[in-house]
């Protein structure tokens, strides 16, 4: 069977292991829990604030990411929000056909900051695109994120 990393597409991939994050935080931050909200906003609420701990939006909680890239996240709103990435290096379903041979999964940064709508650019979209709507973290944004990081491999600057 071939490792969950080459055999998902890339996104869904990184959906995973954000959602593995959302899942798992809770675990060890008892004033946290996973919004029960079906795509609810934000990802983390504090415990007991909403009723069956379940929000559609609110400013109140964590935003989590996952991405294999170390800037140019994206979200779906420009918004003020707590904004924490997971970034990662594993392998891709790329990999596969080009030769690369498999490489362990493992965290390369975890950075968090509180964003506002000025450390967003909104992408949109064209009106014959059918990706979904996007915003962007700005450098203003990138800049708040990574004077806050969280932890990080010892050979990044």
């Amino acid at each position: 069977m071939e490792r969950l990393e080459v055999m998902l597409m890339p996104a869904n991939f990184s959906s995973v292991v954000g959602e593995f994050m959302i899942s798992n935080i809770p675990k060890y931050c008892s004033n946290l829990v996973k919004n029960q909200y079906h795509n609810g906003h934000p990802d983390l609420i504090p415990a007991g604030m909403f009723p069956k701990n379940s929000v559609q939006h609110s400013h109140v909680g964590i935003e989590v990411k996952a991405s294999r890239y170390q800037s140019a996240w994206q979200g779906h709103n420009p918004e003020d929000t707590w904004l924490m990435v997971f970034v990662f290096d594993s392998n891709r379903p790329s990999d596969t056909v080009q030769g690369i041979q498999p490489k362990p999964f493992r965290f390369i940064k975890v950075v968090g900051a509180s964003l506002i709508k000025n450390d967003w650019s909104f992408s949109g979209r064209s009106e014959i695109s059918r990706r979904t709507i996007t915003a962007s973290v700005t450098k203003s944004g990138y800049q708040k994120m990574m004077s806050n990081w969280i932890y990080k491999i010892s050979n990044l600057p």
